[in-house]
Protein backbone atom coordinates (compact mmCIF):
# COMPACT_ATOMS: atom_id res chain seq x y z
CA UNK A 1 0.00 0.00 0.00
CA UNK A 2 1.44 3.77 -0.91
CA UNK A 3 1.03 6.02 1.55
CA UNK A 4 2.56 9.76 2.71
CA UNK A 5 4.50 10.74 5.57
CA UNK A 6 5.39 14.05 6.33
CA UNK A 7 9.03 15.21 7.79
CA UNK A 8 9.73 18.72 8.92
CA UNK A 9 7.19 20.37 6.31
CA UNK A 10 8.31 18.34 3.53
CA UNK A 11 6.33 15.04 1.63
CA UNK A 12 8.10 12.04 1.27
CA UNK A 13 6.76 9.40 -0.34
CA UNK A 14 6.84 5.91 1.49
CA UNK A 15 5.35 2.58 1.41
CA UNK A 16 3.22 1.47 4.68
CA UNK A 17 4.12 -2.30 5.39
CA UNK A 18 1.20 -4.55 5.29
CA UNK A 19 1.99 -7.32 8.27
CA UNK A 20 -1.32 -8.81 7.49
CA UNK A 21 -0.34 -9.66 3.53
CA UNK A 22 3.12 -10.03 3.43
CA UNK A 23 4.82 -9.15 0.18
CA UNK A 24 8.52 -8.68 -1.16
CA UNK A 25 7.77 -5.79 -2.35
CA UNK A 26 10.85 -3.30 -2.65
CA UNK A 27 13.06 -6.77 -1.94
CA UNK A 28 12.56 -8.55 -5.17
CA UNK A 29 16.28 -8.50 -5.42
CA UNK A 30 17.32 -10.20 -2.18
CA UNK A 31 17.69 -14.05 -2.56
CA UNK A 32 15.75 -14.16 0.73
CA UNK A 33 13.45 -11.79 0.33
CA UNK A 34 10.57 -13.56 1.53
CA UNK A 35 12.34 -13.63 4.87
CA UNK A 36 13.22 -10.32 4.82
CA UNK A 37 9.55 -8.99 4.12
CA UNK A 38 8.87 -11.15 6.79
CA UNK A 39 11.12 -9.69 9.26
CA UNK A 40 10.07 -6.38 7.85
CA UNK A 41 6.27 -7.45 8.38
CA UNK A 42 7.36 -8.50 11.92
CA UNK A 43 8.84 -4.71 12.76
CA UNK A 44 5.41 -3.54 11.28
CA UNK A 45 2.89 -5.37 13.44
CA UNK A 46 5.25 -5.05 16.52
CA UNK A 47 4.67 -0.83 16.00
CA UNK A 48 1.23 -1.06 15.30
CA UNK A 49 0.32 -3.67 18.48
CA UNK A 50 2.79 -1.54 20.83
CA UNK A 51 2.65 2.29 19.64
CA UNK A 52 -0.42 2.51 17.23
CA UNK A 53 2.11 3.32 14.56
CA UNK A 54 2.39 3.03 11.11
CA UNK A 55 5.51 1.18 10.50
CA UNK A 56 6.70 2.60 6.16
CA UNK A 57 10.13 2.51 4.61
CA UNK A 58 11.39 4.43 1.88
CA UNK A 59 13.63 2.79 -1.16
CA UNK A 60 17.33 3.70 -0.43
CA UNK A 61 17.94 5.33 -3.09
CA UNK A 62 15.36 7.87 -1.99
CA UNK A 63 17.17 8.34 1.64
CA UNK A 64 20.34 8.94 2.03
CA UNK A 65 19.77 10.81 5.20
CA UNK A 66 18.61 8.15 7.05
CA UNK A 67 21.49 5.67 5.35
CA UNK A 68 24.01 8.61 6.09
CA UNK A 69 22.70 8.42 10.20
CA UNK A 70 23.14 5.00 10.35
CA UNK A 71 26.00 4.82 8.76
CA UNK A 72 27.77 7.64 10.91
CA UNK A 73 26.23 5.90 14.36
CA UNK A 74 27.36 2.37 13.48
CA UNK A 75 31.28 3.37 12.75
CA UNK A 76 31.63 6.25 15.10
CA UNK A 77 30.74 3.95 18.14
CA UNK A 78 30.46 0.29 16.84
CA UNK A 79 33.50 0.89 14.70
CA UNK A 80 30.98 -1.12 12.14
CA UNK A 81 30.56 -0.96 8.25
CA UNK A 82 28.92 -2.66 5.43
CA UNK A 83 29.67 -3.91 2.09
CA UNK A 84 25.63 -4.54 1.39
CA UNK A 85 23.24 -2.91 -0.73
CA UNK A 86 21.01 -1.25 1.88
CA UNK A 87 17.46 -2.06 -0.31
CA UNK A 88 14.68 0.20 1.93
CA UNK A 89 14.84 2.59 5.11
CA UNK A 90 12.54 3.81 7.56
CA UNK A 91 13.34 6.69 9.96
CA UNK A 92 10.48 7.58 12.65
CA UNK A 93 10.25 9.14 15.97
CA UNK A 94 7.47 7.43 18.42
CA UNK A 95 7.41 9.63 21.88
CA UNK A 96 10.81 10.61 22.67
CA UNK A 97 12.64 7.41 20.58
CA UNK A 98 14.21 8.10 17.76
CA UNK A 99 14.03 4.43 15.46
CA UNK A 100 16.32 4.02 12.14
CA UNK A 101 16.15 1.10 10.57
CA UNK A 102 17.69 -0.12 7.14
CA UNK A 103 17.03 -3.91 5.32
CA UNK A 104 19.79 -5.14 2.87
CA UNK A 105 19.86 -7.19 0.14
CA UNK A 106 21.84 -9.89 1.62
CA UNK A 107 19.27 -10.15 4.14
CA UNK A 108 20.91 -8.34 7.24
CA UNK A 109 18.36 -5.63 8.93
CA UNK A 110 19.64 -3.09 11.31
CA UNK A 111 17.92 -0.99 13.80
CA UNK A 112 19.26 2.14 15.66
CA UNK A 113 17.27 3.97 18.48
CA UNK A 114 18.02 6.56 20.67
CA UNK A 115 15.69 8.15 23.25
CA UNK A 116 15.81 12.03 22.49
CA UNK A 117 15.49 13.52 26.02
CA UNK A 118 18.86 11.40 27.34
CA UNK A 119 17.06 9.44 30.07
CA UNK A 120 17.54 6.06 28.95
CA UNK A 121 20.17 3.74 26.98
CA UNK A 122 20.79 4.23 23.04
CA UNK A 123 21.03 0.59 20.99
CA UNK A 124 22.05 -0.61 18.23
CA UNK A 125 20.52 -3.79 17.19
CA UNK A 126 22.07 -6.12 14.09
Amino acid sequence: MLGSKVLKGEMELSDIVDFKNVTTAGMESSPVAEALAGLRAHEARYFMNKYKHEFTVVPAGESEKTLDYVNRILKEERDIEFAAKPLETSCFQVGNIKFAYVFYEDGLAVNVMYTLDNTKEAGCWI
